[in-house]
C-alpha cells in the first residue's frame, strides 16, 4: 500500500468539505479531500443555490453568513461560477403577515440587519414577477446571492486542485482512520488533522458517535421550470408570509405567534409537511421552487405528488411568470440537529473533527463556519 503525506486531510467534497479545503489550502496547508463518489451527489446539489443571510439569527450565525457571502464572491471571480447578488423580497399579503415584517424591519438596525419595507406602489422597482392584488408590502434585502449549485461543487473542486495545490481522492472510500494514519483501499495517507464532513463518512468511521448524535434527517422536494422565454427575468428571490415561519431570523418577532396560530388553523398540511416557498432563477432562466421538510430516520424513495401540489398551488398566489412548465422534480436529504445547534462540530478522537449538520443552510454557512473553525492553523 503506497504511502503519502499531508498536513491536513478531509473527507467529503460536499460544500461542507470544499469550504473547510479551501479555507486550510488558503492558510497554506497541504489538503488532501477524499470523496467516496466521482463526484457529488448529495445536498450540496440539490438545493436553490441561495446564500440567505437574511434568514440567520442575529449575532454569530448573520456573520458567518455574511463571511459565506464574500468568499463565494471570491471564488466566483476566480472560478467563473454563477454568483449572482440578487437580493430577496418577502411577499406578504396578509395584515398578520405585514405584522411580523415591520416588526423585524423597526428592530433590523440593531440587529445588524440590512432590509426595509416595501409599499405595495413601489414593489414594480424591484420585480415584474409578482401578483400586485392584495399585497400589502414586502421586505427587501439586497444581500442574498444565487449560485449554481450543480455547477459550483465541481467548479470548486477544480479551483483547489489546479490552484491551491488540494491533492483531490474522488472516486475513494476513506476504510479506517488510526491517527495519524487514514486508509483508503489503495493508500496510506500520514496526517495531523482530519475534518470528517460527509454524513456518510461520519456514519461508517464513528458509528457509536453517529448513532449518539442529536441529527435527524429532513428531506425536501424541489422543482425547476423549463427557461423562462424572451430572457424573462425573476430579480430577487422571492419568498412569502410562509417563510415568516421558517427561518429562525424571525423568531424574535412577537407577531410570528398569532401568525403560526393562523397557519396551523387554516393551512395544516403547510405546516404538518414544513412547506414554504422560495423561488429562484438561474442562469440558463429557469426557476427553482421548493420546499418541503419532511422528518424521519429514512424516506421513501418516492416524492409525494401531493407536497408538489401544495407546493405549486401557493405559489401560484404570489408568483407571475410567463411559463410554469415543470421540466424536473427531485429531492434532497440533509441532517437536521434535534438540540436547537446550528452546527454539529465535536472531536471523537484527537485531531479528528466532525464537522455536520447544517440543517439545510450549508450554502449559506458553511464558508464562514469554516473560517471560523480554521482561525487557529
Amino acid at each position: 500500500m503506497q504511502q503519502q503525506q499531508a498536513d491536513v486531510a478531509v473527507i467529503g467534497a460536499g460544500i461542507a468539505g470544499l469550504a473547510m479545503a479551501y479555507h486550510l489550502a488558503a492558510k497554506g496547508k497541504k489538503v488532501v479531500l477524499f470523496e467516496r463518489n466521482s463526484k457529488a451527489i448529495s445536498a450540496s446539489i440539490r438545493n436553490f443555490g441561495l446564500v440567505w443571510p437574511i434568514g440567520q439569527t442575529a449575532g454569530k450565525m448573520y456573520e458567518r453568513a455574511m463571511n459565506s457571502r464574500r468568499t463565494w464572491k471570491e471564488l466566483a471571480a476566480a472560478t467563473g461560477l454563477q454568483c449572482q447578488e440578487t437580493g430577496s423580497l418577502h411577499l406578504v399579503y396578509e395584515e398578520d403577515e405585514l405584522a411580523v415584517l415591520e416588526e423585524f424591519v423597526q428592530a433590523a438596525p440593531a440587529n445588524g440587519y440590512a432590509c426595509e419595507l416595501i409599499a405595495p406602489a413601489q414593489i414594480g422597482k424591484y420585480t415584474q414577477a409578482i401578483k400586485t392584488a392584495g399585497l400589502k408590502g414586502a421586505m427587501w434585502s439586497d444581500t442574498e446571492m444565487t449560485v449554481n449549485p450543480r455547477q459550483a461543487s465541481a467548479a470548486i473542486a477544480a479551483y483547489l486542485g489546479e490552484q491551491l495545490n488540494v491533492t483531490l481522492r474522488f472516486g475513494t472510500a476513506v476504510n479506517g482512520i488510526n491517527m495519524p494514519f487514514i486508509e483508503t483501499r489503495e493508500e496510506k495517507w500520514k496526517v495531523e488533522e482530519v475534518f470528517v464532513c460527509s454524513g456518510a463518512d461520519f456514519e461508517t468511521l464513528y458509528p457509536a458517535d453517529f448513532a449518539a448524535a442529536p441529527l435527524k434527517k429532513c428531506k425536501l422536494q424541489m422543482m425547476r421550470t423549463i427557461p423562462q422565454p424572451g430572457n424573462w427575468q425573476l430579480g430577487p428571490a422571492l419568498c412569502a408570509g410562509l417563510t415568516l415561519t421558517h427561518y429562525s431570523s424571525f423568531n424574535s418577532c412577537k407577531t410570528l405567534v398569532p401568525l403560526q396560530q393562523r397557519f396551523q388553523q387554516e393551512m395544516p398540511e403547510y405546516v404538518k409537511w414544513g412547506i414554504h416557498l422560495l423561488i429562484s432563477q438561474n442562469g440558463a432562466g429557469e426557476l427553482t421552487i421548493g420546499d418541503s421538510h419532511e422528518y424521519g430516520p429514512d424516506f421513501e424513495p418516492f416524492d409525494k405528488a401531493f407536497i408538489n401540489d401544495l407546493i405549486l398551488q401557493y405559489m401560484h398566489t404570489f408568483l407571475e411568470a410567463p411559463v410554469y412548465t415543470i421540466q424536473e422534480q427531485w429531492h434532497g436529504i440533509y441532517p437536521k440537529l434535534t438540540n436547537g445547534a446550528t452546527e454539529l462540530i465535536f472531536s471523537p478522537e484527537k485531531n479528528v473533527t466532525v464537522v455536520n449538520g447544517f440543517g439545510g443552510a450549508g450554502m449559506t454557512l458553511a464558508f464562514g463556519t469554516a473560517e471560523d473553525i480554521t482561525r487557529h492553523f
